[in-house]
């Protein structure tokens, strides 16, 4: 559930979330976010400070006074930039303390961390992306030309018939816009037809050997794609 005054601002983050593959509910103050969860208790809260009427903080607190909402992770986003607010809320009780802009990837790891045993660190992008694996060094013959079906700043998803073995460390080249980004990586497991995540087949390999620029330029893709066609109204106090 998210929880904020700003319509330009609950647009956008309501579709982030629902770009990271989150089902999403939206309400625009406290009382109203307190009369949807008597009806359906949400995974999680993200619910900026200063809301119309009842403050973020104070949601917060009544989450945490109320039985069956007690267990239900907490996010507090603001625009604003006094220290004492963070501890306030980290006393409350809060999952975490994110300042406006929210970055895609800061505002994935929290809700990963709140909400899941084994939190993933970075968002998987789905997208088709030209990439040549191996160059004739190493197992598996010459380069081949292959496409990744998802991408992250630690890996990617190779869709291919012939995925090299468990284990095999391959030099790839992926195409990225004007950009060739050159990296080592380990193949950690591999898929038939069919089965897996994507259902296609193929092997997820992660990066071993990477330069912090060509991170970069993976960072900012996915972030270009996520939200490209979203751009919020500067944030104000309702």
């Amino acid at each position: 559930m998210v929880v904020d005054g700003n319509t330009s601002m609950l647009f956008y983050l309501g579709m982030l979330l629902k770009r990271l593959e989150y089902h999403v509910s939206t309400s625009r103050s406290a009382e109203e976010a307190l009369r949807m969860m008597e009806e359906t208790v949400p995974s999680l809260v993200l619910t900026d400070i200063a809301l119309p009427r009842m403050s973020g903080i104070n949601l917060l607190k009544r989450i945490k006074d109320t039985p069956k909402l007690t267990t239900v992770p907490v996010i507090l986003i603001t625009a604003e930039s006094d220290p004492g607010m963070k501890d306030t809320c980290l006393r409350a009780g809060c999952a975490a303390y994110l300042g406006k802009p929210v970055e895609p990837g800061a505002l994935y790891r929290a809700i990963q961390s709140a909400t899941e045993s084994l939190p993933r660190e970075n968002i998987r992008l789905s997208t088709s992306l030209k990439v040549l694996v191996g160059d004739g060094t190493t197992l598996g013959g010459g380069a081949r030309t292959e496409y990744a079906t998802a991408i992250s700043e630690g890996g990617l998803y190779v869709r291919t018939l012939y995925p090299l073995p468990r284990n095999t460390l391959a030099p790839i080249s992926i195409f990225m816009g004007d950009h060739e980004i050159r990296a080592k990586a380990v193949v950690l497991y591999t898929f038939s037809v069919g089965a897996g995540p994507f259902l296609e087949p193929g092997m997820g390999l992660k990066f071993v050997e990477i330069g912090e620029g060509d991170r970069k330029v993976i960072q900012d893709f996915i972030k270009e794609q996520l939200t490209s066609d979203l751009t919020p109204a500067p944030d104000l106090n309702p």
